[in-house]
């Protein structure tokens, strides 16, 4: 992980000192100047991704540093410090592009925050800028399909990228790649060069989302040590994505209502209105009529939240594309862990496809990886599969009255299938001996002269 370069700039020994040694124990590697002539030798030498910089300096001045710092690197991050007579200076530096301004005397604490806050906005900064240039390069990302649900889909979202609609709403299952849907349709439209942003409104608390969402002012609660930009403001011009929208709070989804009206909202603590142009695509795995008569989503934020309704169907309802998206995630593991895998054998493709897959392309995702990283055959046979997989597609599943199972043409090790077999069941049922047993149909006594055969048992 990299460890952030910090210069503090100050003429004061003492206090040069203090926010060094505080700053280090941050994990933070600190050089330190005492005047902008030194301040601005070491911005060339030590490239720093933040300047702490005193406006009151000997010579030249911090206001002159600030503007030659950011000619010479404008991603540098500076937070200016300031006496409380300076407060003009202070506004002037942010004009500049001064990150933020601290007041003396200072606490050491609020340094801290500050610091955090600053380097986490420019990181972001940095990943949007990373996302744009690999967009460029290799433009939205790819859907794997060749079945009819996947071809009208495409025809949709190709529409849906062209056009200028704000709300777009994404229903499927979990697993259905909401997420890749909701890039295609931002990297594939006039606002790929604007930053995607996306959110799991599941995984942020209830009283943080609204910061997230729409930023804070300095001072705006107690922990609120630095402004910050919300994702619409950091958004703008581009899309946000906001996963698992069905489980947003009520409070939260009035909130977020009265934006979508004219895209317009305060950060939490100030009075400016800001106004943003981005595109809102939303997405759950839940029925929202179902909710809408619980009680539990906004009929009013529904209707807004899906101008456009997309629907993904499941793998289960498009089986012609399971071996295709199996074949690109090999492709891209055999990439990832330097693996030469050809394909997938007859027996192993048969149970794939008959298999209902209720994960979705998230578990053959995870499958295909797992049999990648564990397998040393050239191609994917069928011991590389889950047994819990295995064991769920029988003849009648599968619609044959033959035998899902078939030896391939390469020929196979009994004893290692009867060995993956018999670790995959202890590993299912949490090594719980009679319940693995069962699993494969077995008696205890016959499992366990199994285990103790292939070693699991002493």
């Amino acid at each position: 992980m990299k460890q952030n370069k910090l210069l503090v700039v100050d003429d004061e020994h003492l206090i040069r000192w203090s926010l060094e040694q505080n700053l280090k124990k941050q994990g933070y590697d600190v050089v330190t100047a005492g005047t902008g002539e030194d301040a601005l030798r070491l911005v060339r030498e030590e490239q720093p991704d933040l300047v702490l910089l005193d406006i009151q300096l000997p010579g030249i001045t911090g206001i002159d540093v600030l503007e030659k710092i950011k000619e010479h690197d404008e991603d540098i991050v500076v937070i200016m410090v300031t006496a409380n007579s300076g407060l003009e200076n202070a506004v002037n530096a942010m004009r500049l592009g001064a990150f933020d301004y601290i007041s003396k005397p200072f606490n050491l604490d609020e340094i801290a925050i500050v610091v955090k806050k600053a380097l986490e906005t420019s990181d972001l900064k940095q990943e949007v800028v990373r996302l744009r240039t690999e967009t460029k390069k290799n433009g939205p990302p790819n859907i794997i399909g060749e079945s009819r649900q996947v071809k009208t889909l495409m025809e949709v979202l190709d529409k849906v990228a062209r056009s200028e609609a704000s709300s777009v709403l994404v229903q499927g299952e979990s697993g259905t790649g909401k997420e890749l849907v909701a890039k295609w349709i931002h990297y594939s439209s006039n606002r790929a060069e604007k930053p995607f942003i996306a959110i799991n409104c599941a995984a942020v608390p209830a009283t943080l989302l609204e910061s997230e969402l729409f930023g804070h002012d300095k001072g705006a609660f107690t922990d609120a040590k630095a402004t910050k930009k919300g994702l619409f403001e950091l958004a703008d011009g581009g899309t946000v994505f906001l996963d698992e929208i069905g489980d947003m709070e009520m409070g939260m989804q009035a909130k977020l209502l009265r934006f979508l009206e004219d895209r317009s909202f305060r950060r939490i603590g100030g009075g400016r209105v800001f106004t943003v142009d981005v595109r809102i695509i939303s997405a759950t795995n839940k029925d929202l009529q179902k909710s809408i008569e619980e009680k539990t989503f906004r009929n009013d934020l529904y209707y807004r939240l899906q101008v456009i309704p997309i629907f993904l169907p499941s793998l289960r309802e498009r089986k012609e594309d399971i071996i295709p998206l199996a074949n690109h995630f090999i492709s891209m593991y055999n990439r990832d862990f330097n693996k030469k895998v050809k394909g997938i054998s007859g027996p192993a493709e048969k149970i794939m496809t008959d298999y209902s897959w209720p994960g979705n392309i998230r578990e053959l995702k995870n499958v295909i990886e797992r049999a990648i990283i564990l397998g040393n055959d050239d191609s994917l046979l069928l011991e590389h599969l889950p047994m819990e997989i295995v064991s769920k597609v029988s003849p009648q599943t599968s619609g044959s009255s033959e035998s899902s199972f078939r030896l391939p043409p390469e020929g196979i090790d009994i004893e290692e299938v009867e060995k993956e077999l018999i670790r995959q069941a202890l590993e299912v049922t949490e090594w719980n001996q009679s319940k693995a047993a069962k699993k494969l149909n077995l008696g205890i006594d016959a499992f366990r002269y199994r285990m103790k055969k292939f070693g699991y048992l002493k």
